[in-house]
């Protein structure tokens, strides 16, 4: 990268974790990188792609005993800058989905630091092309709807989800940092509307050699098996086409999904 006198922070997608399914763009960020500023569940394959002279350091919010806080890390990356440095702010997935990439861009554009975002693969759809599914289907699915089931901790506004806002039959439901909570969950979905045969995965680790998958429907989604993070949850429709596993705890709802698949939008 060519030295200027004030450096310029790219904000890039690491995707989901699998190094292939980084964009062309964001492989070559990292190759001229000064600075990479990353998050803490970027796997070392894709940090091994820095260039020989960066600097990375990883500014988690689960790194090291005492988590970097978000006016900290803006911070590091404008001071990077002011010296000249470019740096890349790695993020999983894309930026602009549950990154906090906002609260970033305020922070730069007040501090007239130059930037360029440069979009990774979200978790939710390497989730989906991991189970052989579309998230849209014009037969079953016409929107797809992303929330998070995590708020900032710091604001003042947190609120419920207004699931009954959110869950129609003919979406697909992407559930960021759905937690553990599951049996709370699927009894807000049910309040909200949406029946309880509706096929429903949890996505652990998606597209990295870690990856588990557990299928369910609605109804049974408090029977989930404790996964590791970060994990995704998908509910809908046209996720009736997932392949199911051989195992157990997939061969009572093989039926229940197969016929989901048969039904007509309503609503």
């Amino acid at each position: 990268m060519t030295r200027t006198s004030t450096g310029k922070v790219f904000l890039v997608g690491a995707g989901p974790g699998d190094p292939d399914l980084l964009t062309v763009k964001a492989h070559r960020l990292l190759r001229q990188a000064d600075v990479i500023l990353h998050d803490d569940l970027v796997p070392h394959a894709i940090l091994a792609l820095a260039g020989p002279h960066a600097e990375i350091v990883n500014v988690g919010k689960r790194c090291g005993a005492k988590g970097i806080t978000q006016d900290e890390l803006n911070a590091r990356m404008i001071a990077a800058a002011r010296r000249g440095l470019d740096v890349v702010r790695l993020k999983n997935g894309d930026p602009a989905i549950f990154g906090r990439l906002a609260e970033e861009l305020d922070a730069l554009e007040a501090a007239g630091v130059p930037f360029e975002i440069a979009p990774g693969i979200t978790a939710g759809i390497a989730a989906a092309a991991s189970l052989h599914v579309s998230l849209t289907d014009r037969r079953t699915a016409s929107r797809v709807i992303i929330v998070t089931g995590h708020h900032a901790q710091d604001s003042h506004s947190r609120k419920k989800i207004d699931w009954s806002a959110l869950a129609r039959e003919d979406a697909t439901l992407v559930v960021y940092m759905p937690g553990q909570d599951f049996a709370a969950l699927r009894d807000e979905l049910l309040a909200a509307g949406l029946p309880p045969d509706i096929p429903a995965v949890i996505v652990s680790r998606a597209s990295t050699p870690a990856q588990r998958e557990w299928l369910s429907t609605l109804a049974q989604l408090d029977a989930a098996p404790r996964m590791e993070s970060p994990s995704i949850l998908l509910i809908g429709r046209s996720l009736a086409r997932a392949s199911l596993k051989s195992s157990p705890e997939h061969s009572a709802l093989e039926s229940a999904i197969a016929f989901a698949a048969e039904l007509p939008l309503r609503g």
